[in-house]
């Protein structure tokens, strides 16, 4: 079963940058689309980003153009950049395949604060 790790998250200021990572355990890694997801307080999870196995990436309009999405599938890591930062990114961001068939991750708490 894989499981997945994140990490990466933090308080930053608004315009800042985060590079958010996460590790899968599992051989299987490398065939799964995989995406970043985040959940709000008080809102439902969202899709922010995706990746397919062999790189074609897709990114919600809220985040295109500031978030970049990544993997390295050789050590079984995606990874998001994310740059010019709003208070409105603040979230628990968590990793999993597209669709989300995997266990849920810890998250990472990414605030956006002054």
């Amino acid at each position: 079963q894989v499981q997945l790790v994140e990490s990466g998250g933090g308080l930053v200021q608004p315009g800042g940058s985060l590079r958010l990572s996460c590790a899968a355990s599992g051989s299987i890694f490398s065939i799964y689309a995989m995406g970043w997801y985040r959940q709000a307080p008080g809102k439902q999870r969202e899709l922010v980003a995706v990746i397919s196995s062999i790189g074609i990436t897709n990114y919600a309009d809220s985040v295109k153009g500031r978030f970049t999405i990544s993997r390295d599938n050789a050590k079984n890591t995606v990874s998001l950049q994310m740059n010019s930062l709003k208070p409105e990114d603040t979230a628990v961001y968590y990793c999993n395949g597209r669709p989300p068939l995997l266990t849920w991750g810890q998250g990472t708490q990414v605030t956006v604060s002054s």
